[in-house]
């Protein structure tokens, strides 16, 4: 496996950002959906969602962009999400930003609405190298509100 791509679950990965060639090797690794969670033009020289979305479709991914900019993560965020992991049930995830941060928080969310325990959420995202623990507060509201 690319060490660019870190494992959260079996079939959820993130990354820092990727380059069109890498969705051919995410194909090779059994991903079938990449998810691109940063905005274009965020950083000179970063790939267009475009680009990475014709390298995708060229390895046989499926793609969704939803972007997370600086103003956080939103409902419409976590709906997007959850739409496209349940058009892809049986695939794995890829999905990317500048560092990997925002799509570890970004499903952290999701998880905790669907009653995940906070603390679980924390730790896998600690064993993949992801310190989410500023989040605790919000998952918690988040996972008893479910």
């Amino acid at each position: 496996m690319s060490e660019k791509f870190k494992v959260l679950s079996d079939r959820f990965w993130v990354a820092p950002q990727i380059a069109p060639a890498d969705a051919a090797e995410a194909a090779k690794e059994g991903v079938t959906l990449i998810v691109n969670n940063r905005p274009d033009g965020e950083a000179p020289g970063q790939p267009k969602s475009a680009e990475i979305a014709k390298a995708a479709a060229d390895a046989g991914l499926a793609y969704v962009h939803i972007p997370v900019d600086g103003s956080g993560i939103s409902p419409g965020h976590i709906s997007a999400l959850k739409k496209a992991l349940e058009e892809n049930k049986d695939g794995k995830v890829l999905a990317f930003c500048r560092s990997g941060t925002r799509s570890t928080i970004l499903r952290a969310y999701l998880q905790a609405s669907e009653g995940r325990a906070p603390e679980d959420i924390i730790a896998e995202a600690a064993a993949a190298g992801y310190d989410i623990s500023g989040h605790a507060p919000a998952l918690r509201a988040l996972s008893s509100a479910a």
